[in-house]
């Protein structure tokens, strides 16, 4: 990555959340960052004079940017902590401490205890989080406490022990926030479904807790107890545009290999997350050139084992997309569903967002690898014998079956060859017949390629469905090329592709490289049709305007509009100006006509 120039590196970085690092002409990880929009932070290191001198070196010594794609700010924070104290780089200077994000834990033991905590311990607990804001989190402890009666004590309540009559109620009895399981006041059944109701609160099931809460500030108003009622407002607030969940963390997935391979002609693109107590420690993307036709199944497997020895895992479980064989010691996993699939999700939409910024970056520096792919890619997306390197596309204008014309535009390599393009007048056709005209076009185009002996096209684009690239196959069994250029039809509703005698059409995906070069040909086809119709009924428009005057032909029209442009510019002439190019005879009849 490092010899690739920054720039090209920051045009290629996309505008999402997500976490940036930078790396020094050794790949020595110099600093670690998170942001709203990747791009526009990322640059604005490069594009503006930093006061702070420490900047100053840094933004020197920066020779790679790598980065990883989050859904949101809050999951860009929680990463960047995670891998600013697994690679402590030199630049940073916040989050080197050894701080954690807290949780809520629901204590394994009998009557739960409910409390925020910083300490993950493996005793079977539950842990949601983690939480961004510790604010949010007494919030909820809050609402909880407010709303279900739960002890606060940190009593052994086995049975045998409530029994014998060991323990004695406390305050929070007496007070009404505790029910007293302590001496047996309080059923195990009854406390366990409380919490379970809490459980769906902390999830982000707050409908029955708002409901309470809302009741509970507007009772509260009534009495005229203003300020206890704006603190519950204001709780209600935070927890209305709170987010609990996040997909970049969760509790109960540990020690887990991630890996997901987006591929094409020519590359593959596996990416690697490795997930260490829920939170996301390492993503690694790794570019393999194809020197076969390998499946991904092969080329996944593959990097798998490459990258697990690269970065010494010793992980034992793995999500994959797909079933792959590997060490019988290691269980795999396809998820399909919850937050096992969301993280799969996650690990493609990084390997998709490298791919992409490969594609910008090879465009720059590699044009032919950026042409080449793309011309495998159509091949195959097309069914076609060979590369399209040259491509014809043609287009039928006729606003009301006036000035029939027609266009053909020509690409090279997935790009425009504007000054091959031709424009067509039907000439053969009485009135709007679309199929007719195309029937024409086509002939008169592939008629006089093999007359000139010129090079014909690998693919020919019709604009039209069914129909069109029937009346186009006429035309090349008359000219002996049926099977000699590949031909096919694109219907402007659903963008079906059409071939012929398969009646079935192909839909193309709508993110799809070779449907967007077919649609770029086809929309180019049609506005160089449009503009040529247009020009040729304005100039059908000002000629009938100038001959239906008595006495005036073709030839006078032409020289009028040589010497004075437009038809507005002759309406203004004087008479004297105007006998001056036709003559005084000629000049009288256009003036008299216009004034």
């Amino acid at each position: 990555m490092s010899h690739i120039p920054i720039e090209v590196q920051l045009s290629s970085l996309p505008a999402n959340p997500g976490v940036y690092q930078f790396y020094d002409l050794e790949d020595k990880i110099l600093y670690v960052g998170k942001a709203k929009n990747l791009k526009k932070r990322v640059s604005s290191y490069f594009n503006k004079t930093h006061e702070q001198g420490k900047t100053r070196v840094l933004v020197k010594k920066i020779k790679s940017i790598r980065h990883i794609v989050v859904p949101t700010e809050s999951d860009a924070l929680l990463l960047e902590n995670n891998l600013i104290k697994k690679y402590r780089p030199r630049y940073n200077v916040l989050l080197k401490d050894d701080k954690t994000f807290p949780w809520i834990c629901i204590k394994n033991e009998k009557f739960p205890r409910i409390f925020p905590t910083r300490k993950f311990i493996k005793d079977g607990s539950e842990y949601f989080g983690p939480y961004t804001s510790m604010k949010t989190i007494h919030t909820l402890l809050d609402l909880i406490k407010s709303v279900y009666p739960l002890r606060t004590c940190n009593y052994d309540l086995a049975q045998d022990k409530v029994g014998a009559g060991k323990y004695k109620v406390c305050l929070e009895y007496h007070l009404g926030n505790c029910k007293g399981p302590c001496e047996g006041f309080q059923l195990e059944e009854e406390y366990n479904r409380q919490i379970q109701e809490i459980r769906e609160i902390i999830k982000g099931n707050f409908k029955s807790s708002l409901h309470y809460f809302k009741s509970h500030m507007k009772l509260l108003a009534q009495e005229m107890k203003f300020e206890e009622a704006q603190l519950i407002k204001d709780k209600i607030e935070v927890l209305e545009n709170y987010q609990v969940k996040t997909t970049i963390v969760n509790p109960k997935i540990n020690n887990v290999d991630v890996f997901t391979i987006i591929s094409d002609e020519v590359f593959a693109y596996v990416n690697f997350l490795q997930l260490s107590h829920g939170s996301i420690i390492r993503s690694h993307t790794l570019e393999i050139k194809k020197k076969l036709d390998e499946t991904d199944e092969d080329l996944l497997q593959l990097a798998i084992i490459e990258i697990r020895q690269r970065f010494n895992s010793h992980s034992t479980e793995i999500y994959v997309p797909f079933e792959v064989i590997l060490e019988p010691h290691l269980k795999v996993v396809v998820p399909k569903l919850g937050d096992k699939k969301k993280i799969l999700e996650l690990s493609e939409r990084n390997a998709k967002f490298f791919r992409q910024d490969r594609f910008k970056q090879i465009k720059i520096i590699d044009p032919d690898r950026h042409t080449n792919r793309i011309m495998g890619q159509m091949k195959k997306d097309l069914r076609l014998s060979m590369e399209p390197r040259h491509i014809e596309c043609f287009d039928n204008s006729n606003i009301q079956g006036s000035n029939p014309v027609a266009a053909c535009v020509v690409f090279r390599d997935g790009k425009p060859s504007k000054k091959e393009y031709r424009h067509y007048n039907i000439k053969t056709v009485e009135g709007p017949d679309d199929f007719a005209s195309m029937e024409e076009v086509v002939f008169r185009r592939y008629k006089r390629l093999l007359d000139e002996e010129q090079s014909l096209p690998q693919l020919i684009v019709i604009d039209g469905g069914k129909g069109q690239l029937s009346s186009a196959l006429k035309s090349l069994d008359a000219l002996g090329l049926r099977r000699k250029i590949a031909i096919i039809g694109i219907a402007k509703r659903l963008e079906e592709i059409y071939f012929p005698e398969d009646p079935i059409p192909l839909y193309l995906d709508k993110k799809s490289e070779s449907l967007k070069i077919i649609q770029q040909l086809r929309n180019e086809a049609h506005r160089f049709g449009i503009t040529f119709h247009r020009n040729k009924r304005s100039k059908a428009a000002i000629n009938s305007e100038l001959e239906s005057i008595e006495g005036i032909g073709n030839k006078t029209v032409e020289e009028l509009l040589k010497n004075y442009k437009s038809v507005k510019r002759i309406k203004e002439a004087s008479l004297e100006n105007l006998a001056q190019t036709v003559g005084m005879s000629k000049a009288k009849k256009i003036f008299e006509t216009f004034h």
